[in-house]
């Protein structure tokens, strides 16, 4: 009888470590194959060469807040802005494919107010919702393209009762300015750590 109340705690258990997020979630790795942690600085890079530098505050307008957006291919690339990532789920330290991750650059802002990022209105010019800064944090995932990564909004951890319109993030060009914004084409990203 003890052996059988034995297996059946172990099977339990193994359920229960099997049917958890951060269990069944890889971690999402930098350019050196480490496990992303939070509360470490990262630079967001394009996944493919030549394209344009890593992710940083840019201005759409003359007001705040200001966008997220990514340098551009000059003879010296820029690295961009360190960033932090915070995973929803409590306790966590490992930032995992697929789960709400908060995102702020780890830098003052010209507009006095919180770099963390989130999803701006819809454009009525190009239907598109651009990643802005300021105001309450956003959750955005990671997923896993092929050992590179590509950034998206679908908060089901944060929001579990939400039923949001979700999107890749990508790279539109405005007047010379490269946007992070949703609903279009997703950009492959990696992450180094600064």
């Amino acid at each position: 009888m003890l052996r059988v109340m034995r297996s059946l705690v172990t099977v339990v258990l193994l359920a229960i470590a099997i049917s958890s997020p951060a269990a069944a979630q890889n971690p999402v790795l930098d350019t050196d194959g480490n496990p992303v942690q939070s509360g470490v600085q990262y630079y967001v890079l394009p996944g493919v060469t030549d394209v344009a530098g890593g992710l940083t505050l840019v201005r759409r307008t003359d007001q705040c807040p200001l966008y997220v957006g990514q340098e551009p291919l000059a003879p010296v690339v820029s690295s961009g802005l360190p960033v932090i990532f915070t995973p929803f789920a409590t306790g966590e330290s490992t930032i995992r494919e697929g789960r709400d991750t908060g995102v702020q650059f780890d830098a003052a802002s010209v507009c006095v107010q919180s770099t963390a990022w989130r999803v701006g209105p819809e454009d009525p010019d190009t239907n598109r919702r651009f990643i802005v800064t300021g105001g309450e944090r956003g959750y955005f995932r990671i997923d896993n393209n092929g050992g590179i990564y590509n950034l998206g909004w679908c908060p089901s951890e944060s929001c579990p009762n939400c039923r949001p319109r979700c999107g890749s993030a990508g790279i539109l060009v405005q007047n010379g300015t490269r946007f992070l914004q949703l609903d279009g084409d997703a950009f492959p990203f990696v992450f180094r750590r600064a």
